[in-house]
């Protein structure tokens, strides 16, 4: 063994993934349990697991009774807008206008850009998300902050300086010419660098012209391994405003798809008022909705519906939605999202919860080949967790009959107090005082 070669292996209950657990299915041979285990990672890769601990040449860490989790993944969140979080009062255009874009408008100077992402990416860590697909803001600068701050902790971070050129204040407003300047020059310094990988970033339709929407679909035509991230369908009034704005287009969905903004790498946050002609376009073209559940609640937005996506074959990925949800945990989003199916008349499983912050979005995102499970040869994003941190949950566990209960017990009770560790491709990114 070379002198440089790491070897660290956590003990505890390991879960994780194998395939998608299909919807409503509590039993699934898609769940990987491995009660009392050790995960193996060598120069931060899972090498493998097993039930008898390892010799003295790895670095052990018993976490005997803990749950250890593949790190999640956030597939839509905005870094400026940690200070607009838990605002009062407004639904999703006046929370824009009243909060969203003052706060962002600040991200203009690059110190605030430097300190806003650096407290951003170190919230994701103490929240247990490993990887995120991030609106920034406007300015370049802001972009290229958060790419620094993600490279410095070894993060896969999918991002890209936010296009809007029309129905936005002065100092967030940009123009075509400059805007697809600012965003050739951020990928080619940063796409594919690392961890790191460049998205076209259209704020949403209302905020671009057609002309700006052209340009982005001519970025992604360029090339293909780039990422697309918007925001589709959220919330009523929007979807009539841009009715208004694009009298051609069937839909509000239909926007991107005329400007060539639909392909297999494109992230679409919310998607609340879609139909079937829209599912169906999802589906062929392999785009997905990142569903953002406290979100929704929380401006009432509306309430999706995920069982409708899966069916038309759509891919569904989970998102926190911060600043318009109230919480960067994903333990916690999860709990919402049960929540939102059951005003809606159906049941999210754990199963299906936790698949889609894990490997179900790594698969939409293309990356699981690299993250979502503690299949060998992925990096070791994970995470480490109590099952219970208090004394209502501890009982709770204590009575609970079978996995699946446990597990729906731990994402309907759990939050960030519950998080022991975060590793990032095998190091230390965040560690729980006294833990």
């Amino acid at each position: 063994m070379s002198a440089t070669t790491t070897r660290i292996a956590l003990r505890g209950d390991l879960l994780d993934f194998t395939g998608d657990p299909g919807w409503g299915e509590t039993e699934s041979a898609a769940v990987r349990f491995r009660p009392d285990h050790w995960l193996l990672i060598e120069n931060g890769r899972i090498v493998g697991a097993q039930s008898e601990s390892p010799d003295d040449t790895w670095e052990r860490h018993d976490h005997r009774g803990r749950l250890i989790l593949p790190g999640f993944i956030d597939t839509h969140v905005h870094m400026p807008q940690l200070d607009v979080i838990a605002s009062y009062g407004t639904e999703l255009l006046d929370w824009l206008n009243t909060y969203t874009f003052p706060a962002e408008t600040a991200f203009a100077d690059p110190e605030r850009s430097r300190l806003g992402a650096k407290l951003f990416v170190e919230a994701l860590l103490a929240h247990g998300t490993t990887a995120a697909v991030v609106f920034p803001t406007a300015h370049k600068v802001s972009a290229d902050a958060l790419f620094a701050a993600a490279q410095q902790h070894g993060m896969r971070v999918i991002t890209g300086k936010v296009l809007q050129d029309r129905h936005s204040p002065d100092g967030l407003r940009d123009d075509v010419d400059q805007a697809r300047a600012d965003s050739l020059d951020l990928i080619s310094r940063w796409h594919g660098v690392d961890r790191l990988a460049y998205a076209v970033t259209v704020r949403f339709a209302p905020s671009s012209s057609p002309e700006q929407l052209a340009m982005a679909g001519a970025l992604c035509a360029a090339d293909p391994t780039l990422y697309m991230q918007t925001h589709v369908a959220e919330n009523r009034a929007e979807v009539a405003w841009v009715k208004e704005l694009f009298p051609e287009a069937r839909s509000y969905l239909d926007v991107y798809a005329r400007a060539g903004l639909l392909h297999p790498r494109s992230v679409l946050a919310h998607g609340i008022w879609l139909d079937d002609a829209d599912r169906e376009a999802l589906r062929t073209s392999r785009a997905q909705i990142a569903h953002s559940p406290s979100s929704n609640l929380f401006l009432g937005s509306g309430l999706f519906d995920w069982d409708a996506a899966i069916a038309a074959g759509a891919a569904v990925s989970l998102a926190t939605d911060v600043g318009g949800g109230t919480s960067l945990s994903m333990v916690r989003t999860m709990a919402d999202a049960y929540k939102v199916q059951a005003m809606a008349g159906q049941r999210l499983t754990a199963w299906k919860a936790l698949h889609a912050a894990t490997l179900g979005g790594a698969t939409a995102l293309g990356l699981a080949h690299e993250i979502g499970s503690f299949e060998s040869g992925r990096l070791a994003d994970v995470c480490v967790w109590d099952w219970a941190a208090d004394p209502v949950a501890l009982r709770r566990m204590d009575v609970a009959r079978h996995l699946h209960e446990r597990a729906f017990a731990w994402m309907t009770l759990a939050d960030d107090r519950n998080l022991v560790q975060t590793w990032v491709a095998g190091a230390l990114r965040h560690q729980r005082r006294g833990a």
